[in-house]
């Protein structure tokens, strides 16, 4: 009997969720912001890193770009350069979806849909005049 109680408790033990470890944080510089200016750079323990960088833009905003990357499962390393200005956000990774080129082969079935929908529009146009005609002759 002792024995099956010592196996249910070191059961339970190694069932029993276990505490993790907060990640390290093995830099944090920064340069706090002044007249629309910062940049700080971040690594961690994980393998993540991120540093950015912003300066006052033409339109009273703070420009930003930076980079960030971490670390796949399999090793590999996944880095993403961003920028923010008057142009918008632009990221740049080879891991981000890019569209293609235009212009490019469209489908029959979507040139098939056009046509149905400029069909539509035409008839509806007729009916239009058909009834402006009908009323004018009444």
């Amino acid at each position: 009997m002792k024995i099956i109680i010592l196996a249910a408790v070191l059961v339970l033990a190694a069932a029993a969720p276990q505490e993790e470890r907060p990640i390290q944080i093995l830099e944090d510089d920064r340069v706090q912001p002044r007249d629309g200016a910062y940049s700080f750079r971040i690594k961690t323990e994980n393998g993540i890193v991120q540093s950015e960088e912003g300066i006052p833009g033409l339109d009273g905003q703070t420009n930003v770009q930076g980079v960030f990357s971490y670390t796949l499962d399999d090793g590999s390393v996944v880095e993403v350069r961003y920028q923010a200005d008057e142009n918008g956000f632009q990221a740049k990774s080879p891991l981000l979806p890019v569209a293609p080129e235009f212009p490019h082969p469209i489908p029959q079935f979507v040139l098939d849909q056009i046509a149905f929908a400029e069909e539509q529009l035409r008839l509806e146009a007729l009916n239009a005049q058909q009834q402006q005609l009908q009323q004018e002759q009444q």
